[in-house]
């Protein structure tokens, strides 16, 4: 049997780490997933799914992850049976998540990018800012454009 599920949306509150009884780290979470088409008024929707992280994944994501950081989350798919205050059977469905990525850089979402360069990337030196409007990462020009004389690259 499979039971496979990749999801990629946006958070919709910052995540909570809690520790059950033994004392294993969990977070919930819930993604905001636009849908791919647009309903018949013409809107797109959005589907909030709920997500479920253990152990060294529930820590990677309530460090890392904040309100409006796009996720990719990977796991199973698992339905809940449970009772509500007036004695109705309700089901639930969430992901489990096993393995979760981001889905944009920091720099994308607003924060401040402090980590080291993206791969390829030319290193900036600490403590100096890109040069404003220079066009090249990070302010340098280590890059150079390549001319089409014969019609062929280099490699």
């Amino acid at each position: 049997m499979l039971n496979k599920i990749v999801i990629m949306g946006r958070l919709t509150r910052d995540p909570e780490l809690r520790r059950i009884q033994n004392g294993t780290p969990v977070t919930s979470f819930t993604l905001a997933v636009d849908r791919d088409f647009k309903s018949q008024s013409g809107e797109k929707e959005t589907d909030f799914i709920d997500c479920v992280a253990w152990r060294n994944t529930a820590e990677f994501v309530s460090k890392y992850f904040t309100k409006g950081r796009m996720a990719i989350a990977e796991g199973r798919l698992q339905i809940r049976g449970w009772t509500d205050r007036d004695g109705n059977k309700r089901r639930s469905a969430e992901v489990i998540v096993e393995n979760v990525y981001f889905g944009d850089s920091k720099r994308d979402s607003g924060g401040d990018y402090g980590g080291p360069p993206p791969y390829g990337a030319p290193a900036r030196p600490s403590g100096s800012a890109p040069a404003p409007d220079s066009g090249a990462p990070y302010g340098g020009s280590e890059f150079a454009e390549i001319g089409e004389e014969d019609g062929e690259l280099p490699f």
